[in-house]
């Protein structure tokens, strides 16, 4: 089947509020589909070549075999082609997954058009930055799931949209491998810790829709939150809230070796949230901080998605605001490393958790 996509996007401000749009037409010019997001604060390239990423997603979900993508970006066009070389660090994860896409099929070609001609993109990369795009009005065949549902989340009766948290944990260092207690201890991922890394921005990349990527300051969630953010083409913020738990004594300790080091202690630390380690933290205060910054990103990014990459109990904090649940949920909740969860928080005080401990990007 031949079609033809039609991509564009745009960046107010470029750098500045950004968004694509792409639609898919068959032979006659009927639509078929049509894909549109906001991507938070991106340059007019990175949305370009979003817009022509979702246009080769939606074509081959509706089984096209050759595509002619028509685009009014000279540079995209000729860095398709193999004319121009991809020399940004922010292009070079996005013509790469381009041409995996393109790769698919048993022909692509890529021809550049005036603006003019590229009407109809361009009205659905507008509506993405402006937050109007209508998707129940949109072509029937393939859409890109809102970033944020403009409803109740069920029966919870919140309405309006809310913000969404995307909660990554980092992926592996030599202390996760023994199960030691890791807090402010600073370890880089190990190489498979990198390779976690790079399979989450696969997937968050894929998906689309995230306007801001905001990490702990330690080297194995910022190693983490910069891979998914090179895949996104945003930028990485920190935010010292996310940090995670300060062990204090039992930093490095294996839980067997911290119980053994202070029996009493430590079994008291298991049952009350206020109780700190030996020259730490409570997970009382931590729960107090990751509030905070969690309460300022709402604020901040209301109606937005927000990719939020951080550390086992900073996450396990969110994920329990969001259900209203006791202190136990500390214990009992499992998190894996490079594992994804997905909590939301309405201006109303509404919450939904929608996903806990995805891993099916790792491999």
């Amino acid at each position: 089947m031949l079609v033809t996509i039609e991509a564009d996007g745009g960046s107010r401000g470029n750098p500045g509020i950004a968004g694509y749009g792409a639609v898919v037409l068959g032979e006659s010019g009927d639509v078929l589909a049509e894909r549109a997001s906001g991507i938070g604060r991106a340059t007019n390239n990175v949305a370009e070549y979003r817009g022509l990423i979702a246009g080769l997603q939606a074509a081959a979900e509706l089984g096209a075999t050759q595509v002619r993508a028509r685009l009014d970006s000279k540079l995209v066009v000729e860095q398709m082609s193999g004319r121009w070389k991809v020399k940004h660090p922010d292009m070079i994860p996005l013509a790469a997954q381009a041409r995996a896409l393109a790769a698919k099929f048993d022909s692509v070609s890529f021809t550049w058009i005036p603006r003019a001609e590229n009407g109809h993109a361009d009205r659905l990369a507008n509506a993405a930055m402006d937050g109007t795009w209508d998707q129940g009005a949109a072509a029937p065949a393939t859409r890109e799931p809102a970033k944020a549902a403009d409803s109740s989340p069920g029966w919870t009766g919140a309405v309006g949209q809310p913000t969404r948290f995307l909660l990554l944990r980092h992926g592996q260092t030599p202390l996760s491998v023994d199960r030691r207690y890791s807090g402010r201890g600073n370890p880089e991922l190990t190489e498979l810790g990198r390779a976690q890394a790079a399979g989450a921005a696969e997937r968050l990349a894929a998906q689309g829709g995230i306007d801001v990527v905001v990490s702990s300051p330690l080297a194995r969630a910022r190693a983490t939150a910069e891979a998914a953010a090179q895949a996104l083409g945003l930028s990485v913020q920190i935010d010292h809230d996310l940090i995670e738990t300060d062990f204090g004594a039992w930093e490095g300790l294996t839980f067997r070796e911290a119980m053994a080091a202070d029996p009493e202690l430590h079994r008291t630390w298991l049952g009350d949230p206020s109780t700190p380690p030996p020259g730490g933290e409570s997970f009382a205060a931590v729960q107090q901080r990751v509030t905070r910054a969690r309460k300022k990103l709402c604020a901040e990014h209301p109606g937005q998605t927000v990719l939020l990459v951080s550390h086992v109990t900073p996450i396990k904090m969110v994920l329990r605001e969001a259900l209203d649940a006791g202190p136990a949920l500390l214990y009992k909740l499992h998190l894996d490393l490079a594992s994804l969860s997905v909590a939301e928080f309405y201006a109303d005080g509404g919450t939904s958790v929608r996903l806990v401990n995805d891993t099916s990007h790792l491999r």
